[in-house]
């Protein structure tokens, strides 16, 4: 029996990042992208979220190489914690691969990873497989889809796309090459479904130059520009505004400096001589002569804009009057604090223009129009929405059923999930390891659920600590129990529980005592539902509580 094409994903289906799909047949396996997530609000102390690849690290024999889209982070992310036990070399467009020499360099694995720079229409040979990149526009440059030639037939990836016709740089999206190899025949498209239910098309990334425009005209005030740090089509509209209005630029923010420097040496971002300056300098220049241009566009707590305007930035304090220039709206879940940055700039004097009331950014993915050309373009005889929530990947089916692709045709997949192909049939069959692994500070997977119960239940009822000093001849208590409570009550304001709570547990100890109980282990129980039970009786709180037991 000949062998079936398996694909499937170990993130990016049911939720939004985390991107990370496999190609399998025989004896090859190819990656396709390798991202991060981010936390949900019951992650306590997680910093990001990357794929389960229990099973590639089992299967590391037959990976043939990564190949990736573009470079966001929920494309790339993951790749210095993989790359620690898949050490496969990495195929990927210019600015990508320079992106990920900065990540792979900061985790010290650069000198022993294979990187190769390739250009769209350049084939890739991978074991069974044979890979074409196709240019797309997207909120970054250099995003590619792919088409995957396998010997049941060809299979297209698109990655994340839209049809830009008027894109900042470069060319539109390579809509004639969907359409050949649509007349070759396709044996199944994996398509992006973040924006599908939003109707018509998205607007161009150039109509945010035109805004740009407007608020740089006349204005006296210094302006300060957030977005993205790879979107570098929007950091290059805001330095050209700057070259047209006679002002200088300044950069802050580790990630904006470092994609600039990149996106600059390969020419995706031209910067005429003596448009930057030195950050430090910025005082010295008159207001309406200066643009800063910062990351901090999501509110994130250690970035440069947030810092500024909690006074934590060294070189640059916000101003009454300033004019800060949010271009990008809020990823979801990061609401509440882009909320607060935005109001404590209100506070201190500064006009913020930011999505709600002004027009300042345009979405990276298609809209519904867009994704039915994709599907008309190819034609595929199966069809299977990725990179999305639930509720994205069942409307994205219903918009293939809209274009004639029949229901039977069309899978909608859990991550894990394995969809077997061959030229004319596919089915789900099993699933493989999956999962989320989370990284915590250096920590990579050690946070189980227990320590994230533990997380929950310390920063939902706090914790008490109940310190007992015993003697080791009779097991008697040599001097009070000592409570020490975090995160539950103030103790000089709760004296009166926190003596009550003393008595129960030198009550519990006579009782140890008296009943001649062995082990401190039974004490520590003891203490623990005495305790507990009192505590919840009277305050309807679960706190955790830590008996700590010395034998003197």
């Amino acid at each position: 029996m000949a062998e079936k094409l398996k694909i499937f994903s170990l993130g990016g289906l049911n939720e939004i990042g985390k991107n990370l799909t496999v190609y399998e047949y025989g004896a090859d396996i190819i990656i396709v992208d390798c991202g991060l997530g981010f936390p949900d609000d019951d992650m306590y102390g997680v910093d990001i979220v990357i794929p389960d690849v229990t099973y590639l690290i089992q299967n590391k024999s037959k990976i043939r190489g990564i190949v990736l889209t573009h470079g966001h982070e929920d494309h790339i992310g993951a790749l210095p914690y993989v790359m620690r036990e898949i050490n496969a070399p990495i195929y990927a467009t210019a600015l990508t691969a320079g992106l990920i020499q900065i990540k792979l360099a900061e985790h010290g694995l650069l000198e022993n990873a294979t990187l190769e720079v390739k250009k769209p229409g350049e084939i890739i040979k991978l074991g069974c497989f044979k890979i074409e990149m196709i240019h797309v526009n997207h909120s970054i440059h250099d995003a590619v889809a792919l088409a995957i030639k396998t010997p049941h037939g060809m299979v297209i990836h698109t990655g994340d796309f839209k049809v830009d016709t008027t894109p900042v740089s470069g060319d539109m999206i390579d809509l004639a090459r969907f359409g050949e190899l649509g007349k070759r025949g396709v044996l199944a498209l994996l398509s992006d479904s973040t924006n599908v239910e939003k109707q018509g098309y998205s607007t161009s990334e150039s109509k945010i130059g035109q805004r740009f425009e407007e608020l740089f005209n006349g204005c006296t005030q210094r302006i300060i520009v957030t977005t993205f740090a790879s979107n570098v089509h929007r950091v290059q509209q805001v330095i050209d505004c700057a070259v047209k209005y006679g002002r200088r630029v300044a950069i802050t923010g580790r990630s904006m400096e470092n994609v600039l420097r990149v996106s600059t040496e390969l020419g995706c971002v031209t910067i005429p001589d003596g448009i930057l300056m030195d950050l430090n300098k910025i005082v010295d220049m008159p207001p309406d002569k200066t643009v800063i241009i910062t990351t901090g566009s999501q509110g994130e707590p250690m970035s440069a804009l947030y810092r500024m305007a909690f006074s934590g930035h060294r070189q640059v304090e916000i101003k009454a009057g300033d004019r800060v220039i949010i271009s990008a709206s809020a990823v979801p879940g990061n609401e509440k604090t882009v909320s607060r940055v935005i109001d404590e700039l209100f506070r201190r004097g500064a006009e913020v223009i930011y999505d709600k009331v002004s027009e300042l950014h345009v979405s990276g993915h298609a809209y519904q129009e867009e994704l039915k050309m994709m599907i008309a373009l190819t034609k595929p005889k199966f069809f299977i929405p990725v990179h999305g929530e639930h509720r994205h990947l069942c409307n994205h089916a219903k918009l293939a059923m809209q274009m004639g692709i029949r229901s039977s045709k069309i899978i909608i997949a859990d991550i894990g999930q394995v969809i077997e192909f061959t030229s004319k049939s596919v089915t789900k069959r099993g699933s493989v390891p999956h999962g989320k692994v989370l990284v915590d500070g250096t920590g990579v997977g050690d946070v189980a659920s227990v320590v994230l119960r533990d997380r929950k239940h310390l920063a939902s009822d706090g914790m008490l600590v109940v310190i007992v000093n015993l003697s080791s001849e009779d097991g008697s208590l040599i001097t009070e129990p000592d409570i020490i409570t975090r995160g539950f009550v103030y103790v000089k304001e709760s004296e009166e529980l926190i003596q009550e709570l003393k008595n129960i547990v030198m009550n519990t100890i006579d009782n140890y005592v008296s009943d001649k109980m062995t082990g401190l282990s039974s004490l520590q129980r003891a203490i623990r539902q005495d305790l507990s039970a009192h505590l919840y009786a009277k305050t309807k709180r679960k706190p955790m509580i830590l008996p700590a037991i010395t034998e003197i």
